[in-house]
């Protein structure tokens, strides 16, 4: 009776699982391997204090008033011009700037999304994503994601085949949660069966700048010739999550649509934010502080896989991503993650069980994922030897 209230968006969602760890910061005692935060390390903090100041001398006016929906034109500009030359989108397609990268998605289901349609999600995947998609009671169908990416020959014989999709998420690049890059023959595939079959692609790339070994991989929208793609894009994981900037492009029409659904969500996205990032990224070597950040999240990636090698079991597997922030390992079935989580917080260090990943979160998954970025070196190693005795504990 008490959930009669909700409507029926809202009425079975539940807060995110890796939110709710966020609690378990507060015990300093905790060794988190649960965030996805880019390290405090990588803000530039004092750069940011004299821009700020700065701001509020010479355009206190302007920061501080109402600003367009579609963003702080030049901070647009830099970012089109950024993704031109990068070769993500064309000279005549258009980015608008959004409130973080989670934005985006939201959006996108909003604009494109009936009650009932059938979203195909990777699975693993990002707790928002899948939770932005439960809010507007879309149909998930998850495609497990292979070493190399997405297994595309289940996602066209077993679901496009049988029912008609209207749109893909997918995390190619560094995949949240699981650091695999989906490799280009499948973006290559991945677009043309968005052609024979009809539907867009939502691409979420939040962490593919963050690369620190092996060879760049084409974005699926650099490819996109039939206007498939909707490609998002933040500087949370760049720049500073606090200042809650995303951006996007897609066609003209699914774009001129999202840019209304804006104006009803928030109006715009905070022009002081806007001004902080633009003047940070034009004024600095923005290229050289993403080098920073890859060069330490490498070196924490490697330490943390080195610890995984000497301490975990052999039994254990798990990926080795060439960038982002994340690793996913896989245990043996007989496990469960949900249960070696509360075992690993009484032992004082935690992660993100696999079934916060996962469409159906009630199943038992002996899978779960680690993030290094946040965490310093010495609880790295801790928190490994800890949690390869709570593994242990379950044989």
């Amino acid at each position: 009776m008490a959930n009669s209230i909700f409507s029926d968006k809202t009425r079975d969602l539940s807060g995110s699982a890796i939110r709710a760890t966020f609690k378990l910061l507060a015990d300093p005692e905790i060794i988190s391997f649960a965030g996805g935060a880019p390290s405090p390390d990588v803000f530039p903090k004092k750069e940011l204090e004299v821009i700020a100041r700065d701001i509020f001398r010479e355009k206190g006016n302007l920061a501080l008033q109402y600003g367009i929906t579609e963003g702080y034109t030049p901070l647009r500009d830099f970012v089109k011009d950024r993704l031109v030359k990068q070769g993500v989108i064309k000279e005549s397609e258009q980015v608008i700037i959004t409130t973080g990268g989670q934005q985006v998605i939201d959006l996108c289901a909003k604009v494109l999304l009936n009650e009932g349609d059938n979203v195909v999600v990777e699975a693993p995947s990002f707790v928002g994503g899948l939770n932005c998609f439960r809010s507007y009671n879309a149909n998930m169908i998850p495609v497990n994601v292979q070493p190399d990416g997405m297994d595309l020959d289940y996602l066209e014989e077993e679901v496009l085949k049988k029912v008609k999709v209207k749109l893909v998420y997918a995390i190619a690049t560094f995949q949240n949660p699981s650091g695999i890059t989906m490799n280009t023959e499948k973006r290559k595939r991945l677009l043309a069966l968005a052609d024979k079959y009809d539907f867009f692609i939502l691409e979420d790339n939040p962490y593919g700048e963050l690369r620190y070994k092996g060879e760049d991989v084409p974005t699926i929208k650099s490819m996109d010739t039939k206007n498939r793609v909707i490609y998002a894009g933040s500087f949370s994981k760049t720049l500073s999550p606090g200042l809650r900037i995303g951006f996007f492009s897609a066609r003209e029409d699914i774009l001129e649509k999202m840019v209304v659904c804006k104006q009803v969500t928030d109006v715009h996205t905070p022009v002081l934010n806007q001004l902080i990032a633009y003047d940070f990224v034009t004024k600095h070597d923005y290229d050289a502080h993403i080098k920073r950040s890859c060069e330490l999240y490498g070196k924490k990636n490697a330490l943390m896989l080195k610890c995984m090698d000497e301490m975990f079991p052999t039994y254990c597997t798990y990926t080795r991503p060439e960038g982002g922030l994340f690793l996913w390992c896989d245990l043996p079935e007989k496990f469960d993650s949900q249960l070696l989580f509360k075992k690993g917080v009484e032992k004082k260090v935690a992660f993100v069980p696999g079934s916060s990943c996962m469409v159906d979160q009630a199943q038992k998954y002996s899978s779960f994922r680690l993030n290094f970025s946040n965490t310093a070196d010495e609880n790295i190693i801790k928190g490994i030897g800890i949690l390869a005795d709570v593994i242990k504990s379950f044989e």
